[in-house]
């Protein structure tokens, strides 16, 4: 089966990011984010592309843009949907939904999995998470990680699968 994980993080208030930034640093939540998403098709908006400095290794970046002109700044796949985009993966492939918000509440109605990492604060933010429907999502884990020397906030990994 084609599974579609949204995999983010975001604050207790839902927040993403900021100028198209992330308003922390947590060491630990980018092993994670690596771990989960190498080997992988990775899909994402224009902007989450731009905010990365160059192309993430061992991954197949597919970027969502309306811009039929758009020349990303390394090489990738340029689609102009998310269905086209998730027509590029595989009967039984696995790939992650990177981001960012415009891109997230797009897939909520057809992603099989969310990997969410939660912020336990709250930030000032531009761009946020879609609300989590609790009758169609349900928790299957949840791994809490306390504030530490190379991590100012608490935060907790949850994981959703479609009811």
């Amino acid at each position: 089966m084609k599974q579609l994980i949204i995999i983010a993080a975001a604050a207790e208030n839902n927040a993403l990011g900021i100028n198209n930034d992330l308003p922390w640093h947590l060491p630990d939540d980018f092993k994670r984010f690596k771990a989960l998403t190498s080997g992988h098709k990775i899909i994402m908006g224009r902007k989450t592309l731009e905010s990365f400095p160059k192309a993430l290794p061992n991954r197949e970046h597919i970027v969502v843009t309306r811009d039929q002109n758009y020349k990303p700044k390394f090489p990738c796949k340029v689609v102009h949907s998310l269905e086209e985009a998730i027509g590029l993966v595989g009967d039984e492939e696995r790939s992650f939904i990177i981001g960012g918000g415009e891109i997230y509440k797009q897939s909520m109605a057809i992603a099989t999995d969310i990997e969410l990492t939660r912020i336990h604060h709250s930030f000032e933010a531009d761009t946020f998470f879609p609300e989590i429907d609790e009758a169609a999502w349900e928790l299957t884990r949840e791994k809490y990680h306390p504030k530490d020397d190379k991590h100012k906030f608490d935060f907790t990994y949850l994981t959703y699968k479609r009811k």
